[in-house]
């Protein structure tokens, strides 16, 4: 086993490793230093907000930090609410603090078990993996490690193209929608806000403002114009295992075949959702199976649709946002922002209208960037992500999905792999397509430190 491990990230796949490796019964202590970039507690953005009109887009039963314990989260809830049942979507404040209390009890858990584990409340500054082990440096101090895990989650969000300088200088384009949030005051004001971006983010700000700012009307804007889809109120589950669907995809990997496999299963089932549930275990080897040409395909024309009814939304949620609609305080709208620019005191906006219908102007009092979380290490501004790339430690997917490495998340260089440098999550969803929910985080979680703990 690896004697000291180190973790950078202070997030929800940083304390689902942290814990799955102090839940075991290990020969000897293990060091481990947790690099927690700053964050006083593992919530992270997903489960940073304390609104409750915030909900998890996942049932309860089914989002345990632990693979082992499916119910752990479920369990938790109910201490505190009897009336809680597994089918219920509940707040995502509800889940920070579960994983606030599955860490401070895997840190008593180490202490009880002699354990050494240095929570760092730091940004890692570099790291330095070699073919023995990892260096890992903080300011002046540089600490060698067996293995060390690269849990940072998405990277932070950059201005959409065609945005200029003093749009973004005046303060009324916002970038990361969930600082904004945290901030938002009440206001009575009759503002316009456009939301470029129609995703599960989209309605998150949608609920949050819509609330605050009671005069607001929202026009939202994206390529397809459409919100996600929802859950149905039951929990339904897939009439069969869908292994003939699967082996057909299997057997032609290529995304025009894939989209008529799907229509044609959809349409011979009671319900198009337990056709999309049936993928899920299997999406990691289906993503696999495809090469660079059709993944790319995939992104530039499946992937809007695939995200709508992959990642849903509650259905009390779906009653909230068509309730904006019938108010007339929300519009969508199909289009593709050209350009940002200011105009006095209102922002304006050049749409790009589908199908060669020319170019739509508006202003707007305020612009939220809801596209959803950035994965493009190509072009991001994270310190240590930029060192890791520029020094050549890592390499980008070319598809701006992360970084290239295996599926059992162990981080390439070039055509190398490194034996001693891995990441969990967001970073691989270049290798695993989804690797951004906790059912599928906590798995990695669970094998990964399997791994580090049987590796020599």
């Amino acid at each position: 086993m690896y004697r000291r491990v180190a973790i950078i990230g202070g997030g929800a796949a940083a304390a689902a490793l942290l814990s799955e490796l102090l839940e075991r019964q290990l020969p000897q202590p293990l060091h481990l230093d947790w690099y927690t970039g700053g964050a006083s507690s593992p919530r992270g953005v997903a489960y940073g907000t304390r609104s409750d009109k915030h909900l998890l887009n996942v049932r309860a039963a089914s989002m345990s930090m632990f693979a082992a314990r499916p119910h752990g989260f479920l369990d938790f809830a109910q201490r505190g609410d009897g009336t809680i049942a597994g089918t219920d979507f509940l707040p995502r404040r509800l889940y920070g603090d579960y994983l606030e209390a599955e860490v401070e009890r895997a840190l008593e858990r180490a202490r009880a078990a002699g354990h050494d584990v240095r929570v760092l409340p730091f940004a890692v500054d570099a790291i330095v993996p070699e073919s023995a082990g990892v260096t890992v440096v903080h300011g002046e101090e540089n600490t060698r490690v067996d293995a060390a895990v690269l849990a940072i989650g998405s990277l932070p969000p950059l201005p959409l193209g065609g945005v200029a300088d003093a749009a973004l200088a005046s303060g009324g384009y916002v970038t990361e929608p969930w600082g904004f949030l945290a901030q938002a005051k009440p206001d009575t004001r009759p503002l316009k806000v456009v939301l470029i971006g129609l995703g599960l983010t989209a309605v998150d700000v949608l609920l949050e403002l819509s609330a605050l700012w009671p005069n607001a009307s929202f026009e939202a804007i994206s390529r397809h114009g459409l919100l996600p889809e929802p859950h149905l109120h039951q929990a339904s589950a897939p009439a069969d295992d869908g292994s003939e669907l699967i082996e057909s995809m299997r057997e032609a990997p290529y995304i025009r075949n894939w989209i008529r496999l799907l229509r044609e299963s959809v349409a011979q089932s009671a319900d198009w959702r337990t056709v999309i549930d049936s993928l899920r275990p299997h999406t990691p080897s289906l993503w696999a199976m495809l090469p660079e040409v059709e993944r790319s395909r995939f992104l530039r024309h499946a992937r809007w649709a695939w995200e709508r009814v992959r990642h849903r939304m509650p259905p009390q949620v779906m009653a909230s946002m068509a309730a904006l609609e019938d108010a007339g305080r929300l519009h969508r709208r199909r289009g593709r922002l050209q350009a940002v620019d200011v105009a006095g005191d209102k922002l304006h906006l050049d749409i790009r209208l589908p199908h060669g219908k020319g170019v739509e102007t508006m202003d707007a009092d305020l612009v939220i960037q809801t596209v959803g979380l950035n994965t493009d290490v190509r072009r991001t501004q994270h310190a240590l992500v930029r060192q890791l790339s520029t020094n050549g430690h890592v390499t980008a997917d070319p598809l701006g999905l992360g970084v290239v490495a295996t599926t059992e998340g162990r981080v390439k260089h070039g055509t190398q792999t490194w034996q001693h440098f891995y990441a969990i999550g967001t970073l691989l969803r270049g290798a695993l397509w989804e690797s951004t929910a906790m059912p599928e985080i906590r798995q990695q979680a669970r094998n990964l430190a399997d791994r580090l703990m049987k590796s020599e």
